[in-house]
């Protein structure tokens, strides 16, 4: 300030102006008030009812035991609808294996008109069996082997018993009358044996 200002002003700025302590002091007092309800607020919340306190301890959990409901419920309804999907679709891989099978067989039936050579129509028929199984085979499909093999309740269902055929038959297969299949080592169809007695 130049001197007339300071000249023009009343004697109590002009003594605050020249003592700058005065403002420090007035501004102490402020910052110990602001010191003492921050101090009384902690007080406060270290203060709080017990029943408060468990009130809100309680509203968090109840927060945290819905939002988990809503969870299993959206996981609940994701796994169902994934099982619908693979019950809906899960022969997809079989059909698509199978197709060519099929498309084979069309083919034949619509030569077998045309053509005489019966022989010729055999050799056809043993390829698209020979198709098929490589095709069942390549989705985990395998066949039963029955021939000569001991009777095994895990894989055979006797069907018939074959008396006198010697001691060295007795339990054994003697005939297949259905064959059996597994899927994946799993029995899908029993091989309907006959056993000798």
């Amino acid at each position: 300030m130049n001197e007339e200002e300071i000249k023009n002003q009343n004697p109590e700025q002009q003594e605050a102006n020249d003592n700058p302590q005065n403002e420090a002091a007035e501004e102490q007092p402020v910052a110990e008030g602001k010191a003492e309800e921050t101090e009384n607020e902690a007080a406060e919340a270290e203060e709080v009812d017990p029943l408060t306190a468990a009130q809100r301890e309680a509203a968090e959990w109840e927060k945290k035991f819905y939002y988990k409901m809503a969870e299993f419920d959206n996981y609940r309804k994701r796994t169902i609808k994934e099982k619908a999907e693979l019950i809906l679709n899960g022969a997809e891989k079989t059909v698509v294996a199978m197709l060519p099978v099929v498309d084979d067989m069309e083919r034949a039936l619509a030569n077998g008109d045309k053509t005489e050579d019966v022989e010729a129509l055999r050799e056809g028929m043993q390829l698209i069996y020979k198709k098929m199984l490589k095709a069942l085979e390549s989705l985990g499909v395998h066949k039963i082997d029955t021939d000569g093999k001991d009777f095994d309740v895990e894989y055979h269902e006797a069907i018939a018993m074959v008396p006198g055929v010697g001691d060295e038959q007795k339990g054994k297969v003697i005939d297949c009358v259905a064959t059996g299949y597994t899927l994946n080592d799993k029995v899908i169809r029993y091989a309907k044996v006959a056993v000798g007695q």
